[in-house]
């Protein structure tokens, strides 16, 4: 780590290829917000609000997250963990036709979760500060 509390070295690459991974999953949540949010109807006004919501509150939510654990803040690591988790779930549904779907889902993620959970990111991201 240095001395901002950023971490440093593989660390910090990890993390960096990590938050890449996340902010365009992120951004994929927005888009997908704005697709929902431009098809809302009359009939479903209630559903398409919330689910426009939802969505755009997961991508700010995971981007916030990408930027502050590539400031070293560890607490930021476990709700990216748990979305790379989840994107996996989705992807073990989606397996079968088309074919290349799945795969194309799952991988960024496993990528995300080696990165987030290495042994440098952990050393790094480990370390108690001083009170």
């Amino acid at each position: 780590m240095t001395s901002s509390g950023r971490p440093s070295g593989t660390a910090r690459t990890l993390l960096l290829v990590a938050a890449a991974i996340v902010a365009i999953e992120a951004l994929t949540f927005v888009v997908l917000a704005v697709v929902e949010a431009a098809h809302i109807s009359g009939d479903r006004v209630g559903l398409g609000v919330g689910t426009t919501l939802f969505l755009a509150v997961i991508g700010a939510g995971l981007s916030w997250a990408a930027w502050r654990v590539t400031e070293g803040d560890a607490w930021a690591r476990s709700p990216l963990v748990f979305s790379q988790l989840i994107i996996l779930g989705l992807a073990y549904n989606l397996r079968g036709d088309p074919a290349w779907l799945a795969p194309v889902v799952a991988l960024p993620a496993v990528v995300a979760l080696i990165a987030l959970l290495s042994p440098p990111v952990t050393r790094a991201l480990g370390r108690d500060s001083a009170v």
